[in-house]
């Protein structure tokens, strides 16, 4: 059978961004909440009515920088989607304990690719995490880069992951209309999840939108 690949698509501001999204074919959506940096922040009551709106099947995902569990908790609990992507490290035992307080939410785990030990770390987490998802982040940086950066990270890299995981893997960072399928070929990962690649001046563009799901349509079905 053949694997059919999913599309995430973040950075959703509102009610409208999020029918379109799902119009098109988004089975997930991402609420980026306060970061230090990027794109796409919005309050965590614009979050609750977007988690709110977005019918069955469709994934919302909650994007914090929260690290601590409670905090984590108490994030989740203001806006009630029903995945947590976590944009930032946590240490090994916070994810059973996270679990444990979230015992129906998904947790997802940015992996900052950036080198082998991006690889590593990437497949020691998927035995903690629901599923991973590769960004182009520099959580070193002074002020960290968590994601929204709108770059490719090297694909190599991303494939060893994806070959590895024991959870799906989303593949993020800088796709666009023009690279998704390479993107796909290369690394073969169980969804993309995509922001600036389908935006004009910051605003939703239903034009890249409509040629991304044109390109990801013609992988899937022919």
């Amino acid at each position: 059978m053949k694997n059919i690949t999913r599309v995430k698509v973040c950075c959703i501001k509102n009610i409208d961004e999020a029918k379109d999204a799902i119009r098109f074919g988004a089975s997930a959506i991402g609420l980026v909440a306060r970061m230090p940096r990027g794109p796409g922040p919005i309050t965590d009551e614009e979050i609750k009515v977007i988690a709110e709106y977005a019918p069955p099947p469709i994934a919302t995902f909650l994007l914090t920088c929260e690290t601590i569990v409670d905090e984590i908790v108490a994030h989740h609990n203001r806006v009630n989607t029903n995945t947590i992507q976590i944009v930032d490290a946590l240490s090994e035992e916070k994810y059973i304990e996270l679990k444990e307080k979230l015992p129906g939410v998904k947790i997802v785990q940015v992996i900052h690719v950036i080198d082998e030990k991006s690889v590593e770390e990437a497949v020691r987490i998927s035995e903690l995490a629901d599923g991973l998802l590769l960004d182009s982040g520099n959580p070193n940086k002074a002020v960290k880069e968590l994601g929204g950066t709108g770059r490719v990270h090297d694909w190599k890299l991303s494939r060893k992951i994806v070959k590895q995981s024991r959870v799906p893997v989303f593949l993020a960072g800088g796709l666009s209309p023009a690279n998704v399928k390479q993107a796909i070929e290369e690394v073969q990962p169980f969804a993309v999840d995509l922001c600036s690649g389908v935006r004009t001046k910051g605003e939703l563009d239903l034009k890249k939108l409509e040629e991304f799901f044109n390109v990801i349509n013609k992988i899937n079905f022919i």
